[in-house]
């Protein structure tokens, strides 16, 4: 089953929550390496690899991906959004990986996974990376745990494979094509984004702008998190960017998907969020119509809860998990 293609593309902004691409294309910079500070993925790789970091061949991609904790604990795999890693689950990790084994990936083209070739892009979609990875590793039912555009790959493989899927735990996930006209911004991330249009680069502090402006509380972000933004962001701009990427498109075949969905799932939801407020998770939780909702909602807190408020994201999956019974 192929799912919808990417959604007309949207504000140059809004490229990283609902995977519309970068301002420019990759064909379009082509040749400006030597004008941007741009980093190899061998570059990264030097920089972010550590003693966890394992590859898995899907196709023509080298997959990036980390599986912690002990192998008799209940499983969860987290998925990150576009415009990320999986470093978006470090501390939340670092918080649940004495009790759970804990299974994360980099979607292709970001972190430190290889992008999709021409063939991949026409015999593979996106929830065939996780399936092969739990294939892999020879795990047969996961809690899945996505943010933005990762909790729609879950929504989707929930979907698919009833069977793999226990629990969904999704975060600011979008479930409806997005409409940016309500968005009202500082003037100085409109500079970064009018100078990021212009040149077809985000610099450093396009980043900072956009992790402040997408956070409920700005200074919850640190400069870490901030700096491996603009790294992993600035890596030499692949061909499919977006292909492997789990995307809403119109949204016709997106709610088809959604209805499948038996699992139950907890929304956790960051409402200060300015592109996907409060309203978004009423209407996921309208789609899953045939899934068991629980949902926390948390003003304080914007697109990116997993980053802003980790330690609280981690108590909210331990209390799921441990609370709430799958459909056998």
């Amino acid at each position: 089953m192929r799912l919808p293609g990417p959604c007309t593309h949207l504000v140059a902004l809004f490229f990283s929550l609902l995977v519309a691409g970068p301002f420019a294309s990759a064909a379009e910079t082509a040749g400006t390496e030597g004008a941007h500070p741009y980093l190899t993925i061998a570059e990264l790789r030097e920089r972010f690899e550590d003693a966890e970091s394992r590859y898995l061949t899907v196709g023509d991609m080298q997959i990036h991906y980390k599986d912690e904790g002990p192998r008799d604990a209940p499983v969860l795999m987290m998925v990150h959004g576009s415009e990320s890693s999986l470093r978006t689950w470090d501390v939340i990790t670092d918080d649940l990986v004495d009790r759970y084994r804990i299974i994360r990936f980099d979607i292709p083209s970001y972190g430190l996974s290889n992008g999709a070739s021409d063939s991949d892009v026409e015999t593979i979609v996106p929830t065939d990376i996780p399936v092969a990875l739990l294939d892999h590793l020879k795990v047969d039912r996961v809690t899945f745990v996505g943010v933005s555009s990762g909790g729609t790959m879950g929504m989707y493989l929930a979907a698919r494979r009833p069977d793999m899927v226990e629990r969904l735990i999704i975060s600011n996930t979008p479930s409806d094509p997005v409409v940016t006209d309500h968005l009202v911004m500082p003037q100085s991330f409109i500079d970064a984004t009018a100078r990021a249009r212009a040149t077809g680069f985000q610099d450093e502090e396009f980043w900072n702008e956009f992790l402040s402006y997408f956070s409920g509380e700005a200074d919850r972000i640190s400069q870490q998190t901030r700096t491996e933004y603009y790294d992993f962001s600035r890596r030499t701009p692949e061909k499919h960017l977006i292909a492997m990427i789990a995307r809403i498109g119109d949204g016709k075949q997106a709610k088809i998907e959604m209805k499948k969905v038996v699992a139950p799932t907890l929304l956790i939801w960051g409402t200060a969020d300015p592109l996907l407020p409060e309203a978004a998770a009423v209407a996921v939780a309208r789609y899953l119509e045939n899934s068991q909702i629980s949902r926390t909602l948390m003003p304080d807190v914007g697109h990116y809860p997993p980053l802003e408020v980790p330690h609280r994201f981690a108590q909210l999956i331990a209390a799921y998990v441990e609370a709430v019974v799958p459909n056998l």
